[in-house]
This record gives structure tokens, sequence and C-alpha cells, in this order.
């Protein structure tokens, strides 16, 4: 009878977080519209020095790109979930809708998996051997990797502002965490950070984030932040809480933010649905032409 009654528990549960992200519905700027020119996405792969590790990564590349201007670069962690047509965030069809638009300036996006110590990549790419050491650690390693390495190699072809406020950065979960992580540690270099569901818990320290925000001084960084209360609770932490504390922390240190709070749970069903929002918000300082 008592297993009866947890497996009844077990759906109960499962069934109320489909309601909570069943609110979220894509809008028609998630959505491919006739007459909207088409960017170009194209796949690669990157053997890191860094890590001795592989993955792969995506470029897009909007039609409005000219090789004699200056375009913006954004980065998304766990890149095959943000690329995908398909998916919850459909990243190149955004970014085609909002730079006709002219809400978006012309930007080259880059997608990046996490690492794998060899080829043979899982058919889940976020089980990914190296993603935990990569993204929930508090250090400058993987900003390094994505400057050193994969961004250079972008220049090659693409003609890429320097300027800190044209580079943006972000992720969902762990890929969250080490967005804000790859700003914090070099705001010089990356000035926009998008926040979807942060794993801001003890994984790998994240939980310690506000504490040091609160402790350091100010720096150059835009956060837009998303996360629904109903959220991951385990023993890693209590994702909705952590997001609170890293607002609270955010707040009284006077930085650009903004929360988007909901009642989701630990998936892109609200952060997409709010993606076109949070990207214009996110780029609001950038004057398009």
């Amino acid at each position: 009878m008592k297993r009866y009654f947890s497996s009844i528990f077990i759906v109960f549960l499962c069934v109320t977080s489909f309601a909570q992200d069943s609110l979220y519905k894509l809008g028609p700027n998630s959505q491919r519209k006739e007459g909207v020119p088409k960017g170009i996405v194209s796949k690669y792969e990157w053997q890191s020095k860094l890590y001795n590790n592989f993955r792969e990564y995506y470029v897009y590349v909007p039609a409005q790109y000219d090789s004699t201007k200056l375009a913006a670069l954004m980065v998304f962690q766990d890149g095959h979930a943000y690329v995908s047509d398909s998916g919850d965030f459909r990243v190149p069809i955004v970014y085609d809708n909002l730079i006709y638009q002219k809400k978006l300036p012309v930007t080259i996006c880059l997608f990046v998996n996490p690492g794998h110590n060899t080829k043979d990549y899982p058919d889940n790419r976020f089980r990914a051997s190296n993603r935990a050491d990569e993204y929930d650690v508090l250090d400058d390693r993987y900003a390094m990797m994505l400057m050193d390495e994969i961004i250079p190699e972008l220049k090659k072809k693409y003609n890429i502002s320097n300027d800190p406020k044209m580079h943006g950065i972000g992720g969902l979960s762990s890929g969250a965490i080490c967005a804000f992580t790859a700003a914090w540690e070099h705001p010089e270099y990356f000035h926009k950070v998008l926040s979807q569901i942060g794993s801001y818990t003890n994984i790998r320290g994240g939980n310690n984030y506000p504490s040091i925000i609160r402790k350091h001084k100010k720096k150059d960084i835009k956060i837009f932040m998303q996360d629904g209360s109903n959220d991951l609770n385990n023993e890693h932490g209590d994702w909705w809480l952590a997001n609170l504390e890293m607002e609270s922390a955010l707040k009284f240190k006077g930085y650009e933010f903004k929360f988007e709070k909901g009642s989701g749970t630990h998936s892109g069903k609200h952060g997409g649905a709010i993606l076109p929002e949070s990207l214009i918000w996110l780029w609001s300082d950038i004057k398009t032409k």
C-alpha cells in the first residue's frame, strides 16, 4: 500500500510539473515568418588544447551580415539545445526575426557543446563527460577556452567587434552559471549575461556567488535572469531560492539586471517562451541600424 501511494505521489508531481510548464508557449518571434531572410547555421568540431577533449559547436550567421561592418557576438552553452529549430529556444529563428525587425544588432551566434573525453558523444549532449567540470566550477578556465581557442577561430572568418558591450554569453542550468562565471571573471570581454534556470547551487561551489558578489567591487556586467518557483530542490540546493539570493545580491550592489520570475520547472519552456523579450532587453543599450 505504501508503495502504491508513493507511485501515485510521483505521478501527481509529474502531472503538476507538466501543467506548470504548459503555461508557457512560444510566441510569433519564435516562429518562421514569410519574407524574413534566413541566416545560415554551420556545424564544426573542436579539440581543446586547454581541456584535452572534444566538442561540437555551431555558428549562426544572419542574412544581414556584412563583412565590412562589425558584428556583435552571442555565445550559448549547451549549444545543441539553443540551435535547434524545433526545441524550446530556436535561437536562429528568433535572431532572424529580431534582426529583421532591427530589435537586435547583426549578431554572430556561437553555440558550444560541453566537452567530452572522446569523439563518441552521448546521444544526450547534456551528459557530456566534462560538462560539470567546465560549467559549474568558479574559475576562468572555460572562458579562456572560448577567448583563446574558439572565438579566435571565428574571427578568422567573421568581422566581430572587440567591444565587450557587443559580447553576450548565456545558457541554461549549469550553462547559465557558466555564462555568469565567464562574465564575472572577464567583464572586459563579456558584458551581457543570459541566465536561464541558473544552477547557483553547490554543484561545484556556485552557492557562494551571492556572498562573492556582495563583497566584491561592482563589475560592468548586465544580466537577464529567468527561473521558476517549481525549479529543482535536491542535495545540491534549492534552485529557486538560489536565484532569489542572486537577485538580492545583484540588487544590493546596484547591478543592471532583470529577473523574470515564473512558476515553471527545471526546463526550457519558460525561458524559451520569453527568449525574444529577454534578448531585446539584454541588447537594448546597443543601437541598431
